[in-house]
């Protein structure tokens, strides 16, 4: 277990919290739609941090060619259909470069420093020099409009409890999902960015913004400098 980061709930548990149970019932949301208009069609895209394949089932059924990447071997097997690799994301060094190269889940906003250098120094390090980077990151009001829940439409509660500064700048963020056989939780570390610190940390790894792609601007399309 990654420091700072605890899950509970039925099934297994990933070292940064994620239940594996848990992400194999979430739906799919809009994000295949944004990446797909934001992208060539057929690119090749590196996925880091894929999970349980939420996103890349529907990239591969959109035509896309995906390689998958996760450091949990228990969510790499639920993918089906796309080429996966189990490494911590900030550890991986393959010897080509891709088209897209995509950071979601807000793991631009972990709460180590060096961490989210990683993150980014592998992004640039595997996008092609013509290639973009997409990146999700957390809403302006992610950390203050507390406590929230939304109910889904498919019949489960997710709550955002928490997030309490621990020092240095990071939250210790507590969040719920509640369906109706069963609950998990997970807590983990996170560094808000404002728009201008966001941007100054990719302008550190070598990245610039190219357009943010929804209009909260928590998508956005970077490319290499």
């Amino acid at each position: 277990m990654r420091a700072g980061h605890e899950g509970t709930g039925p099934g297994a548990i990933t070292p940064d919290g994620c239940a594996v149970e848990l992400y194999a019932r979430l739906p799919v949301g809009e994000e295949p739609d944004i990446i797909a208009a934001a992208v060539p069609p057929g690119a090749r895209i590196l996925e880091l941090g894929c999970g349980v394949g939420r996103m890349t089932h529907p990239l591969l059924q959109r035509g896309f060619r995906v390689t998958a990447v996760d450091e949990s071997a228990d969510m790499l097997e639920r993918v089906r259909g796309a080429r996966t690799i189990r490494v911590p994301i900030e550890n991986l060094r393959l010897d080509e470069t891709f088209d897209v190269v995509l950071l979601a889940s807000y793991l631009v906003h972990a709460g180590d420093e060096e961490v989210r250098r990683g993150l980014l120094r592998t992004c640039v390090r595997h996008v092609a020099a013509d290639g973009c980077v997409l990146i999700q990151r957390e809403g302006e009001d992610y950390h203050t409009d507390l406590p929230r829940e939304r109910v889904d439409p498919s019949g489960f509660t997710v709550r955002i409890r928490s997030a309490e500064p621990v020092g240095d700048g990071v939250n210790e963020v507590r969040a719920e999902y509640e369906f109706p056989d069963a609950t998990w939780t997970q807590t983990f570390l996170a560094r808000p960015l404002t728009k201008e610190r966001f941007e100054e940390a990719l302008a550190e790894a070598g990245l610039r913004v190219d357009r943010y792609l929804t209009q909260d601007q928590v998508w956005v399309r970077t490319v290499p400098v």
